[in-house]
């Protein structure tokens, strides 16, 4: 379980250490920045999929990515007795992207590329630290992989005891992580343990329900463990759940849901579609004739009740479309959902947040903006955890 996620220079997200727990809600006014911590968190996790620079890329490049504001707040600028001025650069540009958990840690310092670079590509972000080290805190004699420039340096394990630096004779791209580039399970283990647990990560955050959405439509009916990120394999996912994996889990999240209904897969010679049998009906509604609503939370049923729950899962606004009074029984889903993996949702519906806080293991996050930056609304509330970036 990850304690820690730190980020700095994204957007309006200054700088912010976030302390995690099994369950997170993070909310928040709209503007605070909860999408922003979304994005972040979904662009740590591109680094183990060779992502997080075209990524970047797509969001306009590093320079329309990059915190907006000055560097640094003066006493009289946060006690609003001068406005907000701008100050000549000190600092190198840089956004740094990290996580910890009891196990291991990771961070990654994207920067520019140097002023004399001839490359046509001079305005792409390059990688200029990556890190891995083991327990909560970095530290000098906890770091196990060093990643400088292209330069990727490991500990020799001696006895089970780390002891001497290594340097590997390969240099990587600049703009490739260490993540992708190297995977040998003798000398760094870490590093492939690490690049698991990202890679497990799943993320939900737009669900098509429109009449021409693929979890409408009948489709190849296939094993599926884990739900599609558009929901195009629901009628597979449910069925795969109903198989192998906690069927009466999903009967009783339908029935706490919409009392009386239960979920049914049509198989049309092997090719699936998803249906909903009612009380009072004589037929069952096909996935055309669902509700927006009803989909999305049988979409969101497939999500939570994976038969191969991942070490995180993250919801962004999982409200939509759904009618308050469906939000207590999402609570519930979700809640079970975070006794297997992670969970963190971002969400502004205030009926959801509050179920969530009622269930056990869970932690509220408010979040505001002030001065352009995001900081949390009630920073006494929340044990924040101690975190170091490393140095370029």
């Amino acid at each position: 379980m990850l304690t820690t996620l730190a980020i700095a220079n994204y957007r309006s997200l200054r700088e912010l250490i976030v302390p995690l727990g099994p369950l997170n809600v993070i909310t928040g006014p709209n503007g605070s920045g909860k999408s922003n911590l979304y994005r972040a968190l979904r662009l740590l996790a591109l680094t183990a999929r060779g992502g997080v620079i075209p990524s970047l890329a797509r969001e306009g490049g590093l320079q329309s990515t990059l915190w907006a504001g000055p560097e640094r707040f003066s006493r009289a600028v946060t006690a609003g007795e001068h406005a907000v001025q701008g100050t000549v650069r000190k600092d190198a540009v840089s956004l740094k992207l990290g996580f910890a958990g009891e196990t291991f840690g990771y961070a990654i310092d994207l920067g520019l590329p140097p002023p004399a670079s001839t490359s046509q590509f001079s305005l792409d972000p390059v990688i200029k630290r990556e890190c891995i080290w083991s327990g909560p805190v970095l530290r000098p004699s906890a770091l196990l992989v060093d990643r400088q420039g292209p330069m990727i340096r490991i500990r020799d394990d001696e006895d089970g005891r780390r002891g001497e630096w290594s340097t590997l004779a390969q240099p990587v791209a600049s703009f490739d992580s260490m993540m992708t580039e190297y995977a040998d399970p003798r000398s760094a283990p870490e590093m492939i343990a690490v690049r698991e647990q990202i890679r497990s990560w799943r993320f939900y955050d737009h669900f098509r329900t429109d009449q021409h959405a693929s979890a409408r439509q009948v489709q190849i009916g296939t094993h599926s463990p884990v739900l599609a990120d558009d929901g195009a394999n629901l009628a597979a996912a449910l069925q795969t759940i109903r198989e192998i994996g906690d069927g009466a889990a999903l009967d009783n999240a339908i029935g706490d849901a919409f009392p009386g209904a239960r979920v049914e897969i049509v198989n049309h010679e092997g090719r699936f579609e998803v249906a909903l049998r009612q009380e009072g009906l004589l037929r069952p509604l096909r996935g055309a004739e669902l509700s927006d609503g009803t989909l999305r939370y049988l979409l969101l049923a497939a999500a939570l009740l994976s038969p191969r729950p991942p070490a995180l899962l993250v919801l962004d606004e999982p409200e939509t479309s759904l009618h308050p009074d469906l939000l207590p029984s999402l609570a519930r889903l979700i809640a079970r959902a975070s006794t297997q993996s992670q969970v963190l949702v971002v969400s502004h519906a205030a009926r959801l947040v509050a179920a969530l806080e009622r269930e056990a293991g869970s932690q509220s996050i408010v979040l505001e903006r002030r001065l352009g930056a995001t900081s949390f609304a009630d920073p006494d509330s929340l044990d924040v955890p101690a975190w170091k970036w490393p140095t370029r």
